[in-house]
């Protein structure tokens, strides 16, 4: 395990059409910084895993468990394991810190892309 390393040298992983992840995993938790595309979306989908997020640049559509938001930089979300939920981006995108518990472990599976300077910071 790396204890210390700059989000640049994180490959990232697309997720989803328009969705990039550097992911850092520790023990029992893992969190990533995610880049979304301009109107990306995000399809419904659950996981058993709880997610916790924040906004750090750009908007969003969030709907949690059937309850809608537009989300903006500085805004957080908190999403209990299994519950659905699915996010549209505004004009600009986004770029979001999700957390998990335990470790996205099903994240495993997406590739790891070239190595490209983050949107963010």
């Amino acid at each position: 395990m790396t204890i210390f390393r700059p989000l640049a040298e994180i490959p990232p992983q697309r997720i989803w059409d328009g969705v990039l992840a550097r992911v850092v995993e520790g023990a029992r938790m893992s969190f990533a910084v995610v880049e979304l595309a301009p109107n990306s979306r995000v399809g419904e989908h659950q996981h058993p895993n709880e997610q916790l997020g924040i906004v750090l640049q750009g908007s969003m559509t969030f709907t949690i468990g059937g309850e809608e938001r537009l989300i903006l930089a500085g805004d957080t979300y908190n999403i209990p394991g299994g519950v659905p939920h699915h996010a549209v981006t505004g004009p600009d995108g986004a770029v979001v810190i999700d957390t998990f518990a335990p470790v996205r472990a099903d994240w495993e599976r997406f590739a790891k892309e070239p190595l490209r300077p983050p949107v963010w910071p």
